[in-house]
């Protein structure tokens, strides 16, 4: 037999094992950090609830797989992965080059930006908090408004999500001029932040609204621009461990079926109140 016809059987046996892979899973585990409503958090009866939980339980649906949710810490989600302790994260998590190096993406099922938010007691200078800043190009009346902020944040000390992309953005922009205070949890910086222990933080937006809308959060409000791109990447997307190709394949489709028939737009309308899915892919 030519090597020409046995590397032909070796494409189509590696082929058919994925085939055989992607029909044969009959239940999937997901984690979630269970702290980061309204993408996820743990309700008044420990059941974990939220936008990625609805999503990944409607994907599950069409990839005809059971679905069982569990909470994991942010900073060892990764790892936990890759070793096996459970199948796919989709915790609001951002699709980053950094993280690509570790593990595997779906398409993105979510878009959306980070924002500041600062004491209302501070008294800073007055901010547009409607305008955007994607920091993947930054032009000069944008490096003028980022300029402008670290002015206004010198020595002033900002909470953070340890090990996201957050994090290293506070750091890249501000790091120079203010104290950075890491926290294993949101919940624990919403803490820090409602007791005057930090001026401020950087987060998801509707992460940080769902505090401000509470009881804790009317001593703070929003500061500064909306920022997107740069660390962040292209968007929200599920984490799968890099060898899983057949489960990257099964998410894509079916999340771009749920972009085409709305079912995303409805979740993120119920979840967030405005629409967050991404475009139909080309």
């Amino acid at each position: 037999m030519s090597k020409m016809i046995l590397f032909a059987c070796f494409i189509a046996l590696a082929a058919s094992q994925v085939s055989a892979e992607a029909t044969e899973r009959k239940a999937l585990t997901i984690a979630t950090e269970g702290a980061s409503p309204p993408w996820d958090m743990i309700d008044t009866e420990g059941k974990l609830v939220g936008y990625d939980i609805d999503v990944g339980n409607e994907l599950c649906r069409r990839i005809a797989v059971e679905c069982h949710f569990v909470a994991q810490d942010w900073d060892g989600m990764i790892p936990a992965l890759t070793v096996g302790k459970f199948d796919a994260i989709m915790s609001g998590m951002a699709i980053t080059e950094k993280r690509k190096k570790s593990i595997a993406f779906s398409r993105p099922y979510a878009g959306g930006f980070n924002q500041l938010v600062m004491r209302k007691d501070l008294q800073l200078p007055a901010t547009d908090t409607k305008a955007k800043i994607n920091l993947t190009s930054i032009d000069a009346p944008q490096q003028a408004i980022l300029e402008q902020l670290q002015s206004a944040l010198s020595g002033k000390t900002l909470g953070v999500l340890r090990s996201s992309n957050s994090e290293a953005v506070l750091n890249e922009l501000f790091g120079q001029v203010a104290t950075i205070r890491s926290y294993d949890t949101q919940d624990n910086l919403h803490l820090d932040l409602a007791a005057g222990r930090i001026d401020g933080g950087l987060a998801d937006y509707f992460t940080w609204k769902t505090f401000l809308d509470g009881k804790d959060g009317g001593t703070a409000a929003f500061y500064g621009p909306e920022l997107s791109g740069g660390l962040w990447g292209p968007g929200v997307g599920i984490g799968v461990r890099k060898q899983d190709t057949d489960l990257v394949a099964a998410f894509d489709k079916a999340i771009d079926d749920c972009i085409r028939d709305g079912t995303l737009k409805t979740l993120s309308l119920r979840w967030f109140g405005i629409d967050i899915s991404p475009p139909v892919a080309p």
